[in-house]
Parts: C-alpha cells; structure tokens; sequence
C-alpha cells in the first residue's frame, strides 16, 4: 500500500510543483478521503443496527425508503438537518451548543492516528496510543456541559452518571492497555500491530495464536466490555436511561444538535472496535501464514466487534448503575492490576512466548552482562 501511495506523496512533497503548500494540501485530502467514508460507515451502522436486531427479535426492520430500505440513513439525516434547534429558556446558550460539538470532535479527531495497512494513516506518530487515550478522554466533557447547560435534572442526573460511569471503565482500560504496551515496548499503533505478527507461532504459520487476544485474553475481555461501557452503549447505556431519566443528557436537543450525540456514539463504537482489532486481533494481519495480509483483515475483524456491539444490546437487559459501578472499580480493575504484574513476570521469565526485535535482545544482553559483572 505504501508503494502505491508514494508517487502520490512524492507530488505533495516539499520537491513537488505545489512547494512548501504540498504538505498542508496532502493533509486535507488525507482528513477528507479519511472522514467521508466514516461518515457513510456510521450512517449505514444504525440501518446494520435496525436490522439485525430486527432477525434476532423476529421484525422486519426499515424496508420502506428504497430498496431494503437503504436509503433511511439519508431519510433520517434530511429529517433531522431540517428540523429546528430549539434552546430551552433558562439554559447557557454558548455551553448549551458547545456540548454536542465537544462529544463529536474527539471521536473524529481520534481517528488521525489510527493506521489501516502498513504504513497508512493520516499521522503515524511515535506516541499514537498516548494521543488516543488524551483525546478520547475528552469525550465525557461533551456529556457533562451538555447535561449541566440544558438547566433540566433529568440531563444532570445523566451527565453525572456519564462523568462517574466513564472515569471508572477508563482506569480498567488504562490498565489493560499498559499489558499489551509491555508486550510490544511501543506506543506507536503500527509498531504494536507488527509485534504480533512475531514469535513462536508466527514462525509456523500460525499468526492468530500469536496475536494478543491469547496471551492477554482477561485484557482483552475486560478491554471489550469497558469499550461498551465508555461508549454508553447497552447494557451500559444508564447515562440515557429511558424508563428512569427520558434520555439523559440529550432530553433537551433537536435537529442536528441531536443528532451529533448520536454521530459520536456511533463513530465511537467503530473507534472501539478497530481499536480492538489493532490491539489484540493482529490489524490488517493474516491470521494464517499462507494468506496475505492487507486492509481487508482490519475491516472484516471491526464488523466482528461492531456486530458484538448489536448482538449485546439485543441480548442484555440494562444493568442497575450499582451493578455497573461493582463490575467496573470491584471486577475488572483487581484483574487488570493483577494481569499487569503476571504480564511482566511472564516476559522476563524463560517461558517467554514474545520474540525481541534486535535492539530490544541487546539492550537485555547488556543488562544482563553488567549484573554478571556487579556479581
């Protein structure tokens, strides 16, 4: 993929015909060519979402509005552009409009460091997963302004739940990834991507048992289930409960206001689950030697996620927000501090499934000689 896009980077490069503008022009077409199929993709996921849990509870789901109906994204999108954005009396208007910009703007912006193939992304940087875990923690800004300015108890009540329920899933998924940080000593998504592509089990062919869902299976789990849970999504969507609190923090916004709520809710459950893949399921990596690996790998992995996202809001009834509160500080964060320390035993110890890169082996060549030498 590199090779083909190099002719491309070479004509926007400070030595192409557009000079020192190349590199600013490369990158709003990166951010362009990058956005527009997000956005079709999260449009089509809640017409995916209707209709697979209408197979699982025996509906027909959307089939008026073009043919299956494939076309009530657009339909739904028109509704909501031209309906009007009403502010409640009494509300902080400047607030009140900066909370669903501020929930949606980090759940794009995310997506500038997230690589599709070796070596494609918008910015490849050294610290990607840092920048992840920054820019998504910003999120719950967006729910809290949105519930404290609408001046409604029933949109604090679910910017509160928001602001406690996401602060907790956060540490468990902090945790869990600090195990696969030890396991490929980089930040960098690309570089964790091609560590598991290494060791035993790759060398024969078997690059699946090598991926990171195996050896970090409790983080992975925990992983998942806190996606779900920091994205609002059921059984974890008490933030918008509709039987206790109408709809949360969104109970006060119409039109486009509205909907931008839910254009980040579904544009974080496609971060979740590419995340999901890149970290634990190899990327684009083929799961067997004989394959080759590529984009296609990446996509169909994140359907498998995003179909976890449905297949558990179809299933699961909607936890009590004391549940939810035990699973995430009583549950998941003792086993993640637990797996954390088992993780760095496992790698120093000689039954060690990861193979270190070069610098990595001589960097402990050298600790090890200068113990032998203090001894």
């Amino acid at each position: 993929m590199s090779a083909i896009l190099q002719p491309v980077i070479d004509f926007f490069g400070p030595s192409g015909p557009l000079g020192p503008f190349g590199s600013a022009v490369w990158s709003l077409i990166k951010i362009v060519v990058l956005l527009a199929p997000l956005m079709v993709c999260v449009a089509y996921l809640t017409w995916v979402e209707r209709k697979v849990i209408g197979s699982m509870q025996l509906r027909v789901g959307p089939n008026r509005v073009g043919p299956f109906g494939l076309l009530q994204p657009i339909a739904d999108a028109l509704k909501l552009l031209f309906k009007e954005v009403i502010i409640p009396r009494g509300s902080s208007k400047g607030l009140f409009i900066l909370g669903p910009i501020l929930a949606i703007a980090p759940s794009l912006a995310a997506w500038a460091v997230i690589p599709f193939d070796e070596g494609v992304a918008v910015a490849n940087i050294n610290a990607g997963l840092l920048y992840l875990l920054a820019i998504t923690s910003m999120e719950v800004y967006g729910v809290i302004i949105a519930g404290w300015a609408s001046n409604s108890k029933y949109a604090f009540l679910g910017a509160m739940r928001a602001a406690a329920q996401m602060v907790s899933y956060e540490v468990a998924l902090g945790f869990a990834l600090i195990c696969v940080l030890l396991t490929s000593s980089s930040l960098n998504l690309s570089d964790i991507v091609s560590s598991q592509g290494q060791g035993r089990f790759a060398d024969m062919g078997l690059g699946f048992l090598s991926w990171n869902w195996l050896p970090l299976l409790p983080m992975f789990v925990v992983y998942l289930i806190s996606g779900i849970a920091e994205t609002n999504r059921a059984p974890f969507d008490v933030v918008e409960g509709e039987a206790e609190i109408v709809a949360g923090h969104m109970v006060e916004f119409s039109g486009m206001a509205f909907a931008l709520f839910f254009l980040a809710e579904y544009a974080n459950m496609i971060l979740v689950s590419v995340m999901t893949a890149l970290l634990f399921l190899g990327g684009w990596l083929s799961p067997v030697g004989f394959l080759p690996d590529g984009f296609h790998w990446l996509a169909l992995k994140t359907a498998f996620f995003l179909f976890v996202f449905l297949w558990a809001r179809a299933t699961f009834p909607r936890f009590r927000y004391d549940q939810i509160m035990r699973l995430g500080w009583k549950v998941f964060v003792p086993i993640t501090i637990v797996w954390v320390v088992v993780v760095a035993v496992w790698m120093m110890s000689p039954l060690s499934i990861w193979k270190l890169d070069d610098d990595s082996a001589k960097a402990a060549e050298v600790s090890a000689a200068s113990l032998e030498i203090r001894g």
